[in-house]
């Protein structure tokens, strides 16, 4: 397992936060670079915080499929909100 400092120096964008101490905001900002996004860190690292990491991996893997998407970020949110809905209909049957 890497350390956190070894991830943040791995990855290199200049206006990327500083101060990462938790996991779930070092996968937030893997999020927003992944999908092209780095003006929403705040965005990823809040979704990283409070959703299921199982969702929110599904819907990078799906988004990462479109190639020649102008908004990957779009497809993502998109399908986390299918995935969200998916996962309230099995948990109300």
């Amino acid at each position: 397992m890497k350390r956190i400092g070894q991830i943040i120096s791995e990855i290199k964008h200049p206006d990327r936060p500083k101060n990462l101490h938790t996991e779930f905001q070092v996968f937030g900002v893997y999020l927003a670079e992944s999908l092209d996004d780095t003006a929403h860190y705040s965005l990823y690292i809040k979704l990283a915080k409070e959703y299921n990491r199982g969702l929110l991996e599904e819907a990078l893997t799906y988004t990462k499929g479109y190639y020649s998407a102008k908004s990957k970020a779009k497809i993502f949110m998109w399908r986390l909100s299918q995935l969200k809905k998916e996962a309230t209909l099995k948990t109300s049957e």
